[in-house]
């Protein structure tokens, strides 16, 4: 193997992507705390049985091993099963009921595809402690003030629940949740595969076909309405079943209709997950939105701010001679809170600007043995070229007035 290369399905990010999913990053957690929602954090590595027999067919996807001390152990697979373990043990100082975002890396042996790879980073909203319907319908509604803060235009609640599925089995439910993938005879054939009799698989296919609204998707859809999303928002789909085998009552997925590749995010009720890993009957509802589509669909539509970098100015001198009062400048534009940069050596006036140019900082502050005599700065627009010689004060006023 290339020791260069990354493995297939990770990946690296150059500043200039990783400033976009920074961008994304924040707005996210920006809404998540508009609707009170508070950050948690869980590690990295899981013990084996916490995961075991909770997420169906979706095992194989998991990164398995025994450590050093022998335990089996993973790669976290999501962060839904984690936070369980996490409420039941920091129980005592949480308050009921508990909003939790979550922005961390999951890992899943998949094949990659457009948007999808084996380190994705999810950021869940979560509510528990309420088993009313109006907790999930929350839930939807932070996720559209989501998706509309970003800056889409028509993010949609696909909505469905599972309590109208009870009647079909969880291999008939997996089938059907691939619809959009692999089609209707695509569909009965999976479940043919899994040992249901064709005429059986087209009775359950059916079935979904026809399910209608009941009494909780109700609820949810006046939630919306009442919060402000009104039809052009959401969509109840019969044939939507999420593959989780932990989901149950309301499901939803996330999507933006102006992005092909796929959902954004994924959405369930799971009381009963937590009470088998905790014991405990805390009802429990939540979201893991896709972070990598999301950004992969917002750069698409040109919704991330284009910028080369975050800092404002560079500080040049002109010779060793002017470096201590260099230093000092630089200090004195930070404190007034402008990203500022220092070339790193003495170097000639025209690399310095050169480097400027190159990395799309706007101002580049000079200075010379006339700048340090009449204790100021010379400033240059590196787009408009034009130069200014200023006082410290005066340069930082100006450069956040073109802010």
């Amino acid at each position: 193997m290339n020791n260069k290369q990354t493995l297939k399905g990770f990946r690296d990010f150059l500043p200039e992507e990783a400033r976009k999913r920074q961008w994304v990053k924040n707005k996210m957690i920006e809404v998540a705390e508009r609707w009170g929602y508070e950050p948690i954090e869980t590690p990295t590595l899981e013990p084996y049985s916490l995961f075991k027999g909770e997420v169906g067919e979706d095992e194989k996807l998991f990164y398995k091993f025994v450590d050093n001390g022998g335990r089996e152990v993973m790669l976290r697979y999501d962060q839904t099963v984690p936070t369980c373990r996490f409420v039941a043990n920091n129980l005592n100082s949480l308050t009921m009921p508990f909003r939790r975002y979550q922005c961390q890396s999951v890992f899943r042996a998949e094949n990659p595809q457009r948007g999808r790879y084996r380190d994705p980073i999810q950021f869940d909203v979560d509510i528990f402690g309420i088993a009313s319907p109006t907790a999930d319908a929350e839930v939807m509604a932070e996720n559209l003030d989501t998706y509309l803060s970003l800056g889409f235009k028509k993010p949609v609640v696909l909505l469905n629940s599972r309590d109208l599925m009870e009647s079909i089995p969880y291999e008939a439910i997996v089938a059907i949740d691939k619809l959009k993938k692999i089609g209707k005879d695509g569909v009965i054939e999976d479940m043919v595969k899994k040992g249901i009799e064709k005429n059986q698989a087209e009775e359950y296919f059916e079935q979904v076909l026809n399910i209608k609204p009941d009494e909780t998707i109700k609820t949810i859809i006046s939630y919306l309405e009442q919060s402000g999303f009104g039809k052009e928002f959401y969509r109840f789909e019969p044939t939507l079943a999420r593959s989780f085998s932990y989901s149950q009552g309301p499901i939803w997925e996330m999507i933006i209709e102006d992005y092909t590749a796929g959902s954004v995010g994924g959405g369930e009720r799971y009381d009963g997950l937590m009470e088998r890993i905790t014991g405990l009957k805390i009802p429990a509802t939540g979201i893991g939105m896709g972070f990598d589509r999301t950004v992969e669909a917002a750069d698409l539509l040109g919704l991330i701010p284009q910028t080369k970098t975050n800092t404002r100015v560079l500080v040049v001198a002109f010779s060793t001679d002017q470096r201590v009062i260099a230093m000092e400048t630089a200090r004195d534009f930070r404190v007034a809170g402008l990203n500022t940069e220092l070339f790193p050596e003495d170097s000639k006036l025209d690399k310095q600007l050169k480097y400027a140019n190159k990395k799309g900082i706007p101002y580049v502050a000079m200075i010379g043995s006339d700048e340090v005599q009449a204790r100021k700065v010379s400033i240059k627009n590196m787009k408009s070229g034009e130069q200014k010689t200023l006082f410290v004060e005066d340069a930082i006023k100006l450069i956040k007035q073109n802010d």
